[in-house]
């Protein structure tokens, strides 16, 4: 994993892509070459521009999803998913075509050409995704403990989109550690830790022991381990790394005061002000149509009103008016009692399982984020009676508060749609990571993984 502004991108992922932008840019030179017969001075322009040509449309399939994990799906939806990115990178890259300085020696031809490669590229790519496999780089690791700490990091360590980490087994950290791994994993190699770590060639070791009194785990020999170039890690980190959340069950006040993240300062809120502003804009002018048939529909099928105004808590623990297109009954809460929705609610009406699941009911907001109420990322705002529940019965749950709720989130892309405590929990990881480490940059990504959950229904509720 690299950490780029403060946000975890996993290595392998950056690995492809650059392969993939180093192909496309080499076979676009290849074309230009056969098709113009180009100088020396039309080859210096023509290089650097293919690169760049290349590069962007490479990140954009990324950014949309391109380099996920297709283990498990199938040849179908394979092929749509690729279909998806294709039919959303040819507009782009004839955007591209106009500001490029090879535009005076294209012609459509050698544009077709050049499209035709960038859907080859992606198709191969998203083909090769479907075989497992552990790709380059492939990181050897080791857990601290037999809990169930230990699994839970073997779960993480097992999904398919972490296909560079490999598990080697599990290390017993004393006698008082709980055993809940299959003990035909557990490690009976002789000899310290960093021998043991040597003979396995590991590269890197997860302490999985929340307990670490009373000489359970062995300091001095992980030193050793760190000292002789094997990464140790402790759970929060990993899962932080891993994951993209905070975990909740292994956390500490004072991890949350002394470690890094968490910083909030006026130059960031006024960049993202601003970015919050312009995008929020652009959004309201292109989606403007969509949003009129979305009114016509609900008047339509259910009558007035077409909006629907409630109140969430939003930055501080303010309280404000959420807009949204109605998607459920005029009397969903007819006795007067909150209800968690849930994913097949009854109340929603025909119009609003659409807007669901393409969240067009979330359009409104816009105009939250435009007042200032809300940012176009950040943790969905919940309604107050909620807060008050959850507050009570999961730790760390008001940090969220700590910034503007969004109209998306990192835990809106990261986790599927759920109504109840459990799935608050889970929310509220990925929502602490956000809020630790919430930059440009990661709002950027949060809002192309929602591009892709709209088009493909990850998620959808």
């Amino acid at each position: 994993m690299l950490k780029l502004f403060n946000h975890y991108v996993p290595s392998n992922t950056l690995v492809k892509l650059l392969f993939d932008a180093l192909l496309l840019s080499a076979a676009v030179i290849g074309v230009f070459y056969w098709d113009v017969r180009m100088d020396l001075e039309a080859l210096r322009i023509v290089v650097p521009s293919a690169f760049v040509f290349a590069l962007t449309m490479m990140a954009l399939n990324g950014a949309l999803g391109l380099y996920q994990s297709a283990c498990g799906r199938g040849i179908k939806e394979t092929l749509m998913r690729i279909a998806m990115l294709i039919a959303l990178s040819v507009p782009v890259a004839y955007g591209i075509f106009q500001v490029l300085p090879w535009n005076e020696m294209t012609h459509q031809a050698l544009e077709i050409n050049v499209i035709l490669l960038l859907g080859f590229v992606v198709s191969a790519r998203g083909l090769s995704l479907r075989r497992a496999g552990s790709g380059l780089f492939v990181k050897r690791i080791m857990v601290i403990g037999t809990g169930a700490d230990a699994m839970a990091v073997d779960a993480a360590l097992n999904d398919a989109a972490n296909p560079g980490l490999q598990m080697v087994g599990f290390h017993q950290a004393g006698s008082v550690d709980e055993q809940c791994v299959d003990t035909k994993r557990i490690l009976r190699i002789e000899g310290s830790l960093l021998e043991v770590a040597r003979k396995l060639q590991v590269n890197e070791i997860i302490v999985a022991v929340k307990e670490r009194r009373g000489g359970v785990l062995p300091l001095r020999e992980l030193l050793d381990c760190k000292l002789a170039g094997v990464k140790v890690c402790d759970l929060s980190t990993f899962f932080e790394r891993v994951q993209g959340q905070v975990r909740v069950d292994s956390l500490k006040a004072s991890w949350l005061i002394y470690g890094e993240g968490f910083r909030q300062g006026w130059m960031r809120t006024a960049v993202k002000r601003v970015f919050d502003i312009i995008c929020s804009l652009g959004l309201l002018i292109l989606a403007s149509p969509i949003m009129l048939l979305a009114a016509l529909m609900i008047v339509l099928e259910d009558g007035a009103p077409v909006f629907y105004r409630q109140e969430r808590v939003g930055l501080g623990g303010r309280l404000f008016k959420v807009t949204k297109f109605r998607s459920m009954r005029r009397d969903a809460e007819r006795d007067g009692k909150p209800r968690w929705a849930s994913a097949n609610d009854d109340r929603v009406t025909r119009t609003g399982r659409i807007m669901r699941k393409t969240r067009i009911d979330e359009l409104p907001q816009l105009f939250n984020v435009l007042r200032g109420d809300m940012s176009l990322v950040g943790p969905r705002p919940e309604r107050p009676y909620f807060v008050d529940q959850l507050t009570q019965e999961i730790p760390f749950y008001a940090v969220r508060h700590s910034v503007k709720p969004g109209v998306t989130g990192w835990a809106q892309v990261r986790y599927q749609y759920g109504a109840s405590v459990d799935d608050a929990i889970n929310k509220l990881q990925y929502d602490l990571y956000y809020v630790k480490n919430h930059t440009l940059f990661l709002d950027t990504v949060v809002l192309f993984e929602t591009v892709r959950v709209v088009l493909t229904g990850d998620g959808a509720h």
